[in-house]
């Protein structure tokens, strides 16, 4: 049997972590066992669907790296097939046309509370023969009503529901649009999924939808109900918890690679490993060892993951991903030094990619302020005759190399009997425009001589206006 599983998300908005994790356990379990992971939009609810969560979705799903093999398939565009099944069903006899008014299925419920009975549609319109004029009916799947329908969840275990407490769920709305429920059974069927891993919100959906299938004469696939993400606090991750939005971890400057990582993590092991490369992920993940329990979002541990890898990864991988951090702040990385050797130089003091990029503005461009209190400290007008001696030191040098720039920098606090930092941070503040860098040689040396030279002349120019 040849593995197939999917992610099927609705355009009703971002492509959210807790999404993410479900397409990343089904790419997952695809790839280990070399199936086909497809990709499915369920897009019937034509009131929230828009194609701006669509582009969301596909954007979210391309950044994070889980191609697909198939699809996306758009629900949208399958109305006729929903139809026919429809339409087999009702002559099967294992749905009917429903004529109650909104009205009158509120006060059915309203009985059914005042009774202590659970809400739930009553089958009324089971056996009417005759359509009610006027009224522009829904189409109910006649649900068994005796005997148990048990959900084989790999993550779970089985999972029995009495059919006796699920009611006749509505199949295809007055304008014959079909409903969730029916279009997710047709889709699995036609597209043979043989596995389906989907957040545990679903459970309830599941016993419903494998009474469609049966009545269609079709195996259901193996069911996966991954427990639900939960914030710092204990409730359920929200907006209000931070980024939530796939895409919103992009901006705030993760690499994808640390938000899989962080993902695959949330409800399952493998020992006590906690860094996996994305084969390793394949090679070892399997859906029966997730957690039943639900998992809670560490941002600190998301967070370190996220330095791990801008530290460990290839320089050339963190400057494709760093670029579009560039392009928000306009730095043009072709106007100073390789990007990659800023990287290499800067990573370790950054824990983002936005970070990162903000850190390193001063190798692309000129600082247009210094902050107020370095500027106070490192620029006042006892760092003027520093500045200039040391502005002449290094115009002095034959080769623009780290050593040669420390050389003279020693030189020139000696010259000047002051200490290293005296001399150090009024240029480091010349350049960056505050008070944090690494090395001061190797700073100055990845700048370039005509940069740093230009940085130390507005520096002095600057004090002899400001002192």
């Amino acid at each position: 049997m040849t593995i197939r599983t999917r992610f099927a998300p609705s355009p009703t908005g971002y492509l959210h972590v807790g999404g993410a994790r479900t397409a990343l356990f089904s790419w997952l379990y695809a790839r280990r066992h070399g199936g086909t992971f497809v990709l499915r939009i369920e897009d019937t609810d034509l009131e929230r669907s828009t194609q701006e969560s669509v582009n969301a979705i596909l954007e979210g799903m391309t950044w994070l790296g889980l191609e697909y093999d198939e699809g996306p398939f758009y629900q949208t565009k399958r109305f006729d097939r929903y139809k026919e099944i429809i339409d087999q069903l009702m002559a099967q006899g294992d749905a009917y046309y429903c004529y109650c008014s909104k009205d009158e299925l509120e006060t059915m419920r309203e009985e059914q509370r005042a009774n202590k009975q659970k809400p739930r549609y009553d089958g009324r319109c089971r056996h009417r023969t005759t359509p009610v004029e006027g009224v522009q009916p829904v189409i109910r799947f006649k649900n068994p009503t005796e005997g148990d329908v048990v959900v084989h969840d790999a993550i779970r275990g089985d999972v029995s529901f009495s059919n006796a407490e699920l009611d006749d769920l509505i199949i295809a709305r007055p304008d014959g649009t079909p409903t969730y429920n029916l279009t997710v059974v047709v889709d699995d069927l036609d597209m043979g999924m043989t596995h389906v891993i989907r957040g545990d919100d679903h459970l309830n959906n599941s016993p419903r939808q494998i009474n469609i299938f049966k009545a269609l004469g079709a195996e259901p696939p193996l069911f996966a109900h991954v427990p639900m993400i939960l914030g710092d606090d204990g409730a359920r991750l929200s907006k209000r918890h931070g980024a939530v939005s796939v895409m919103s971890y992009r901006d705030e400057g993760y690499l994808p690679e640390a938000l899989l990582n962080y993902l695959v993590r949330l409800g399952w092991s493998h020992g006590d490993q906690e860094v996996f490369s994305l084969d390793e992920m394949v090679q070892f993940f399997d859906i029966s060892d997730v957690n039943r329990a639900a998992s809670s979002f560490n941002t600190e541990k998301l967070l370190w993951l996220n330095q791990h890898y801008i530290k460990n990864s290839p320089a050339e991988h963190v400057a494709h991903h760093l670029s579009w951090h560039l392009g928000q702040l306009e730095i043009d990385p072709a106007n100073g030094p390789a990007i990659t050797d800023v990287i290499v130089l800067l990573r370790e003091r950054a824990k983002t990619l936005k970070e990162l990029a903000e850190s390193c503005q001063y190798f692309y461009k000129d600082v247009r302020e210094y902050d107020e209190k370095a500027a106070r400290k490192h620029l006042a007008a006892d760092s003027l005759p520093i500045l200039e001696d040391m502005l002449k030191r290094l115009q002095s040098l034959d080769k623009w190399e780290a050593e040669a720039i420390h050389h003279q920098v020693k030189e020139c606090a000696e010259a000047n009997d002051v200490g290293m930092g005296k001399v150090a941070q009024p240029i480091r503040v010349a350049l960056t425009g505050n008070t944090v860098s690494p090395s001061l040689d190797l700073t100055l040396e990845l700048a370039g001589r005509l940069r740093t030279e230009s940085a130390i002349a507005a520096a002095a120019s600057w004090i002899k206006d400001h002192a």
